[in-house]
């Protein structure tokens, strides 16, 4: 650039030297303009990024050359475009030429489309069952159901179950018979049901289980000659008439009332009536429930155990017990109270028993999990005919008399871990005074005994016990075709007069599997388990004669399993087995069970 300066003022210099032709004033003015624009055009900066060189030019200049230079400004990195004049909506206008096209399609006419039912299974009225097993085993069922009218009906059941014994090592005879035939008749209306029942049963059992050392102070002759003549058999027949009744919309709820006679091979007897009728009502907007119990038992033994006197035993006992539920929220509470009189017609011994009957709920997490909680009494009237339906190997010489169930309070936890699975979780503490127990009997080996009194039967004993227990269940529906079920209990017992708790088990536990295989097959499995026992006999013949040691029962565990097949509709096969494990085991001292047992049968529905 400086060389360019200095050859502008060179040339500068010269001009005075130079002589120019006679132009005009518009010739020279044209020229300085060209010259301005010359020299404007090569004054433009270089990029200083570029090595170049440009060379020297002669320029003649007129007027001096002046620079200046712009104001800087920032270009905005976000202009602002305003280009609402420049993109204004053009109007459209369009119109639509319809002309006919000619189609072959020819649209079929619409239906529903049909939804495929299940088929409803038939329910039939009848069936008839029929096994037969080893240990000459028989079990045969009938049940008969017909309808007279729209409202009336008549129904009919039959039941036989037998076995001709044979159990490992038992010296007397071990068969047993149970049969019975129930009738119905009863009303079905829109308000109304009632019915009324009439049955029989019968049942002979053999006192089976003599002691493990039986006969030990005689000789090998005698002792046998002693066990043939013993006559084990025991037979007992039950009578009994009953009606119930439900009312809707009315004060009477319900009621129902039943007698019922008992007796058995020795001359004993036993008659029991018993009516309870329901009672709904409102009294300031709070539904009250009560029922009213009259129980009357009445029986005798002809003789004790010791052959010295009879037994008679007689009582009547009189209940209210009003009630009434309490909903709020998640809240539900049923507040009740039990009122008994009891008298006792052959010992005088009347009685007025107060007991709680208080429960309640509470829905912790909806369905999912609820908290429960009660405190609930009660007179439970004992009798001889429940006892044998518990242990029928009972000498016919039992003290009767009712429990007092003075409080049952318990706390628990039940609800649903998912849709199919249901549990609960239970812990309470009873207190209860004349708790029935069984007892094995003491004993002589005199040829003159009834065929009870070798060690070979038991007695009921009572005591005042406190039992705490804590029970849990889950059941499972694992998928349509198998579902399982399980549940335990776990108790401690505190007695009063008795050394133990004599054959209650510290330890139950139970398990169900039920599961389909094909749409006609199915099978299950169900187990069982129970702990230690105690029980207690003395042979009264000994010298030196000291009460021996309580016996333990070993505890014992138990599988049956059952596999059916459906042929159709009506006729189904099944294979039952018990005591798979061919345990000979005993749930009562010195009377084992019978070991491995199938049952091959059938079952087929029918109408009339």
């Amino acid at each position: 650039m400086l060389n360019s300066l200095s050859s502008i003022r060179l040339s500068s210099s010269r001009l005075s030297s130079i002589s120019l032709p006679s132009v005009s004033l518009s010739s020279i003015c044209l020229l300085s303009i060209c010259l301005f624009l010359s020299q404007f055009s090569f004054a433009q900066k270089k990029d200083p990024k570029k090595d170049e060189n440009i060379g020297t030019e002669v320029v003649n200049v007129v007027k001096p050359y002046t620079p200046t230079i712009s104001d800087a400004f920032k270009v905005s990195e976000t202009p602002v475009v305003d280009d609402a004049e420049n993109t204004k909506k053009e109007a459209i206008k369009y119109s639509i030429f319809s002309f006919p096209v000619a189609s072959t399609f020819t649209p079929s006419k619409g239906r529903a489309e049909g939804v495929e039912k299940e088929k409803q299974a038939h329910l039939f009225n009848n069936y008839v069952t029929l096994g037969v097993g080893n240990y000459g085993t028989l079990n045969a069922e009938l049940f008969v159901n017909q309808d007279l009218n729209d409202n009336n009906y008549v129904g009919g059941m039959f039941r036989h179950f037998s076995s001709q014994g044979g159990i490992k090592d038992v010296e007397l005879d071990d068969a047993f018979f149970d049969t019975s035939i129930d009738l119905t008749y009863g009303i079905r209306q829109r308000d109304l049901s009632w019915n009324v029942d009439l049955g029989y049963q019968n049942q002979i059992y053999n006192w089976y289980g003599l002691p493990a050392d039986f006969g030990t102070t005689l000789t090998p002759n005698d002792r046998a000659n002693l066990i043939r003549g013993i006559d084990p058999m025991q037979s007992y027949n039950t009578i009994y008439l009953g009606s119930t009744i439900a009312i809707e919309d009315s004060f009477v709820k319900e009621a129902s009332v039943k007698f019922n006679h008992f007796s058995d091979a020795f001359g004993s007897s036993e008659n029991r009536f018993y009516a309870k009728p329901s009672f709904e009502f409102n009294i300031s907007d709070k539904l009250i429930k009560t029922n009213f119990i009259v129980d009357y038992l009445g029986g005798s033994f002809k003789k004790d155990y010791t052959n010295t006197n009879a037994i008679k035993y007689g009582f009547t006992n009189f209940g209210i017990a009003p009630s009434f539920v309490m909903n709020e929220d998640d809240w539900t509470l049923n507040i009740g109270i039990g009122l008994f009189y009891s008298l006792d017609s052959e010992n005088e011994n009347n009685k007025f028993l107060i007991y709680p009957q208080i429960n309640a709920s509470y829905k912790v997490v909806g369905d999912l999990m609820i908290f429960y909680a009660g405190a609930e009494g009660n007179l439970e009237q004992n009798t001889y005919s429940d006892f044998v339906g518990e242990n029928p190997f009972l000498s016919p010489t039992l003290d009767i008399k009712p429990t007092d169930k003075q409080y049952d309070i318990y706390a628990g936890l039940k609800g649903k871990l998912t849709n199919s699975v249901s549990y609960n979780l239970r812990a309470s503490y009873v207190n209860e005074r004349d708790k029935a127990l069984f007892k094995s009997n003491n004993y002589t080996e005199n040829s003159a005994n009834e065929g009870y009194a070798f060690g070979n039967s038991m007695q009921v004993v009572y005591d005042d016990m406190k039992t705490t227990s804590f029970y849990g269940e889950l059941k499972a529906d694992i998928s349509d075709d198998v579902t399982l079920g399980v549940d335990g209990t776990f108790c401690s017992y505190t007695t009063n007069f008795q050394s133990e708790a004599w054959n209650l088990p510290a330890i139950k536990v139970n398990a169900k599997l039920d599961f389909n295989i094909t749409e006609k097959w199915y099978a299950g499995v169900a187990a069982f388990y129970v702990g230690d026992r105690k029980d207690q006999k003395l042979n009264t013949d000994l010298v030196n004669v000291m009460a021996p040691s309580p016996i333990t029962l070993e505890r014992y565990f138990d599988v049956n399993a059952h596999l059916g097949f459906k042929y159709n509709d009506q006729l189904t096969a099944f294979l039952k087995a018990n005591n798979v494990m061919n345990k000979g085991y005993q749930k009562w001292l010195d009377y084992p069970v019978q070991g491995f047992q199938v049952v091959l049968g059938a079952n087929y529905k029918f109408d009339f």
